[in-house]
């Protein structure tokens, strides 16, 4: 098993934006020193607990300030940009990066986000263009100059070269592009399916695990429509971890921590308010009252010693059937960072090696 991380990025609302991005930075050189093999970072715009609106900016320092790791974006919110203005800058990035880089692409699931760029989310308008936009770009990446889309949101072409050096010169280093990963929410999953047709990363994000086994279903319909061979060693499950030398002291910094704090105030409200709980619960028969801090880190959370956490995985593997790759979802602990950076410490460290053997094949 693999192991990466997943971060919104997530503050609380008193943290700069400056002094969250730092932290964000930070966390990911630990990462890097600790041998994590890659980080995905998202992008929102109308959060104050979600508060970066421009992955790349943390994509590129991180990059600069690592040395193995695979940073990527998870993922650009694609009904809000043009793609011939992001295929040209993902290109652009891939080669700062060395071919370093992951393309996470996502549709944006905050209603304030579609109110702010005037999308109709709620009839699906943000899915419709967001597979515009990838074709679009996918196509710019690989076409041949003539190319020329005139879809139902942008326009786009390649030009024909013309002097002195006027042509589409911008074109990944990776090729025919950087990996492109997704996202899974719902089960079942479109976005998931889409992405075992096309051949995507699949992502799993930190819901029950009894909710997300349907994802690699989805997944795998998808592949099987384009003929496509699937491992489970790809499929990337998303989890809260915090992990300390007893279970006392792991459960102290997480429930009574910022990670309860974040549940609390943001993520427990926000679904609650979308009718998102039972994504949550271990049995659609569970209380929405019953859904709280204390329920997701006993049911959904790998948190405890070493000893423990190691025993969660185990078990969360089996129930879903095998997956490939954890990533850490990452939380704002910049007000007291060690126990943080000891909890990434003992996951790599200590925890890894005991679940080395569940790889995903």
């Amino acid at each position: 098993m693999k192991l990466g991380l997943f971060t919104m990025p997530s503050h609380p609302p008193e943290r700069g934006l400056a002094e969250g991005h730092e932290f964000d930075l930070q966390t990911m050189i630990w990462a890097d020193e600790l041998g994590f093999k890659e980080a995905w970072i998202g992008e929102h715009h109308t959060s104050v607990w979600e508060p970066h609106p421009a992955p790349d900016l943390l994509v590129i320092e991180a990059l600069r300030a690592t040395e193995n790791l695979r940073i990527g974006t998870g993922g650009f919110l694609l009904p809000y940009h043009h793609p011939a203005e992001l295929a040209n800058r993902v290109a652009m990035m891939d080669h700062i990066s060395g071919g370093r880089l992951n393309f996470g692409i996502a549709a944006s699931g905050l209603p304030s986000d579609w109110e702010m760029f005037q999308v109709d989310g709620l009839n699906g308008e943000n899915r419709e263009m967001t597979r515009e936009s990838i074709d679009c770009i996918i196509n710019l990446w690989t076409q041949e100059p003539g190319w020329v889309h005139e879809g139902k949101y942008w326009k786009a072409s390649i030009p024909q070269p013309s002097e002195p050096g006027l042509r589409h010169h911008l074109k990944p280093l990776q090729q025919p592009h950087p990996p492109i990963g997704v996202a899974g929410l719902s089960s079942p999953s479109p976005t998931l399916e889409m992405a075992g047709e096309r051949g995507w990363i699949p992502m799993s994000l930190n819901l029950n695990p009894s909710y997300v086994k349907g994802h690699w279903d989805s997944y795998e319909a998808g592949a099987a429509k384009a003929g496509r061979k699937v491992t489970r060693a790809d499929w990337r499950m998303v989890r809260e971890v915090f992990v300390a030398e007893t279970d006392e002291e792991a459960w102290e910094h997480s429930v009574n921590g910022m990670m309860g704090r974040m549940m609390s105030e943001y993520l427990l409200p926000l679904f609650d308010a979308f009718e998102f709980k039972e994504f949550l619960k271990a049995s659609p028969d569970i209380p929405d009252a019953d859904v709280d801090v204390e329920y997701c880190a006993r049911n959904n959370w790998f948190v405890g010693s070493p000893e423990t956490v190691a025993a969660k995985i185990e078990k969360v593997y089996g129930d879903v059937g095998g997956f490939g790759h954890l990533l850490l979802f990452c939380f704002d602990y910049a007000d007291d960072p060690e126990p943080w950076r000891r909890s990434m410490e003992l996951l790599a460290k200590d925890v890894m090696p005991r679940v080395a053997h569940l790889t995903g094949d």
